[in-house]
């Protein structure tokens, strides 16, 4: 998961703090897409059991 290797660490001439500057949000997405499974997964808990108690 991610992005594939040497995607930022293999550009020639970029200095560490450049790579890391360049990198900026780049694992925002991933989580977002974590917290979204996450948040889903327990709405539809809330669902199944709000409709039990009904």
């Amino acid at each position: 998961m991610g992005l594939p290797a040497g995607h930022v660490t293999e550009v020639p001439g970029l200095s560490r703090t450049a790579q890391l500057k360049a990198l900026g949000n780049g694992v925002v997405p991933q989580q977002a897409a974590c917290a979204l499974r996450l948040l889903a997964a327990a709405a539809e808990d809330s669902h199944q059991q709000r409709g039990r108690a009904a």
